[in-house]
């Protein structure tokens, strides 16, 4: 073998190394962008905040209005909100779209709010009762068994934050707008006795 075969078995063999060696950096450089772009997204879902007034809806109809051009719909909704320490309304909203009815009943709860006179633990002082078009409930405190209530009345008491409180409603209305709104009325009872006493 001579010089010459030598130099072009050298030849031969360098280009094929050379070929294999470039394709490994570039899986790795993809790597690293998808570790990037995970990490900005990241912290973007840790900065929602939490609203003040939790809310539930009671009641959702859809409204038919006769004009002379036809038939018009609209949703009618009444919910409940409260921030689960003493505070809680009732409201209602109507519009042609769901999220603007839930909006304007929402502002409506919130026009409408109660503090409820509560105990150490967040039960009420004393037994109340009142009525509301059709509906008549009569809560009272019960310790030991958590919330005892029933339609929307359990809705209220439990977005006021109260504990240890049974609740019975004494008509037979199926209205869970007019329950609750009863229940606020009967709660009110404690709003006012509070002021009382301060006086």
């Amino acid at each position: 073998m001579n010089d010459t075969d030598t130099i072009n078995l050298v030849e031969t063999t360098t280009p094929d190394t050379s070929v294999i060696i470039p394709d490994a950096p570039k899986v790795r450089d993809i790597r690293g962008d998808r570790g990037k772009r995970q990490s900005r997204r990241s912290p973007r879902r840790d900065t929602r905040t939490k609203p003040e007034f939790d809310q539930k809806i009671v009641s959702l109809r859809r409204v038919t209005r006769v004009m002379a051009g036809g038939r018009r719909f609209s949703f009618s909704i009444c919910l409940v909100a409260g921030n689960r320490k003493g505070m809680v309304g009732v409201g209602q909203g109507k519009a042609s779209d769901t999220p603007l009815a839930i909006e304007k009943a929402f502002r409506d709860a919130k026009k409408n709010m109660i503090t409820v006179n509560t105990t150490k633990n967040m039960s009420i002082p004393h037994d109340i009762e009142a009525k509301y078009a059709a509906s008549w409930v009569q809560i009272r405190p019960v310790r030991g068994k958590g919330i005892l209530a029933g339609s929307s009345v359990r809705t209220v008491l439990e977005l006021a934050g109260l504990r240890e409180i049974g609740a019975k409603l004494l008509s037979r209305s199926k209205n869970n707008a007019n329950n609750a709104y009863v229940a606020i009325k009967a709660l009110k009872q404690l709003e006012t006795t509070k002021i009382r006493d301060n006086k």
